[in-house]
């Protein structure tokens, strides 16, 4: 059927966009406080506001295009992606790791659209497969085929971007209609194969790559589990920051431009990871509370998205989409309160970071495009 004929402007979700929109004009704001006078990030809040320009535009093309488009592609996709991440490893580390490619005027990080690219391949692959969930071989590969992808990000190493993969491929493969006591039975899997991984992973020099778990990473956990009060760098003094400005900001905050902890540069990486606590401080616990109610609203856009989709295809992709900002935006807050370890994932929409930002937005596209072509004429 020719795609003209499904498509309804009418019912492009101007809410969502509206919603996302919003978000990211707070952050950008908020970016702009976190590094003022601060002359080595000068000009974050304007590559940030580029950024959010050319998603705009990715929001409008990927809704135009058909979903269905991405189905046929997929594996050039899977491909492409996969070539992408391993050249990584070619590529000097950036902060301990390789996860950029240094361009021209920005940076790009593979690693945050291959988020979008999983969703895409494991809706596809889920779709066709649907009606053969109660075959554990269905389940292998579908496992294979995100390992396929994640395997390249845990070699960066990047565990926290790992752990967002295996949480989309367990989402999507629940959404597929696995039994729970299947998913169960793969969860225990999973627990024991981590158990015996770990200490591997953490002592063992591979060629060419060193331990695949650095010490500052198991230096993230064991700060959490046993933190220092009276640390003066590092972890520790960081997380203290946060809930320092998480507690100072009272009710209301200290206003816009006057957090003591953000503006005297006390809370650390205030722009990206901890950009929870600095908005905290500076717009208080009634302001928060607003920004987590509008991400939750678009979360649940996209869960309407699913529900209104026509085929399961595009229902798998919202559900992917809405899973990756609900997990990113739970983690980043409990971090930020300490409820987790550090894991460097970023408030989705909000915190600085180009590829992320892009990423989140083709995400948002691709649901617009599924609500664009669902059969229900009333919206």
């Amino acid at each position: 059927m020719n795609d003209s004929i499904n498509i309804n402007w009418r019912h492009f979700d101007f809410w969502l966009l509206g919603a996302v929109a919003l978000l990211i004009l707070f952050g950008v704001t908020m970016i702009r406080s976190a590094i003022s006078g601060n002359i080595e990030l000068a000009g974050y809040d304007t590559r940030q506001l580029i950024f959010a320009g050319i998603g705009m535009v990715a929001i409008i093309i990927v809704t135009a295009i058909d979903y269905h488009f991405w189905a046929s592609i997929s594996s050039t996709l899977y491909v492409v992606t996969v070539i992408a991440l391993a050249a990584l490893l070619g590529v000097s580390a950036v902060f301990g790791s390789s996860r950029w490619f240094s361009l021209v005027v920005v940076n790009v990080q593979p690693s945050e659209l291959a988020k979008i690219v999983l969703i895409l391949v494991l809706a596809q692959f889920f779709t066709q497969n649907q009606h053969r969930m109660d075959d554990v071989r269905t389940v292998i590969r579908s496992f294979i085929s995100a390992m396929g992808i994640t395997i390249w990000i845990v070699l960066q190493p990047n565990l926290s971007t790992s752990i967002v993969m295996m949480v989309i491929w367990f989402a999507l493969l629940w959404a597929a209609g696995l039994p729970v006591k299947h998913l169960m039975i793969f969860a225990g899997i999973g627990l024991i194969a981590a158990v015996i991984l770990i200490p591997i992973f953490m002592t063992v020099e591979f060629p060419g790559i060193g331990k695949v778990i650095k010490d500052y990473q198991v230096s993230r956990v064991t700060s959490f589990l046993f933190p220092d009060p009276d640390a003066r760098h590092g972890d520790d003094y960081n997380i203290e920051q946060a809930l320092i400005s998480i507690g100072t900001g009272g009710w209301f905050g200290q206003g816009y431009g006057h957090g003591s902890q953000v503006q005297l540069r006390f809370l650390k990486v205030r722009w990206s990871d901890f950009i929870f606590s600095a908005m905290a401080q500076e717009f208080g616990f009634v302001g928060t509370v607003l920004v987590m109610l509008v991400l939750l609203f678009v979360v649940l856009r996209c869960l309407r998205a699913a529900r209104l989709s026509r085929d399961t295809y595009g229902a798998f992709i919202c559900y992917g989409v809405a899973t990756l900002l609900m997990f990113q935006a739970v983690v980043n807050i409990g971090v930020n309160l300490r409820l987790m370890p550090a894991t460097g994932l970023t408030l989705p929409f909000i915190s600085y970071g180009g590829s992320s930002l892009l990423s989140n937005m083709l995400g948002i596209g691709l649901v617009e495009s599924v609500i664009l072509r669902h059969k229900s004429l009333e919206f």
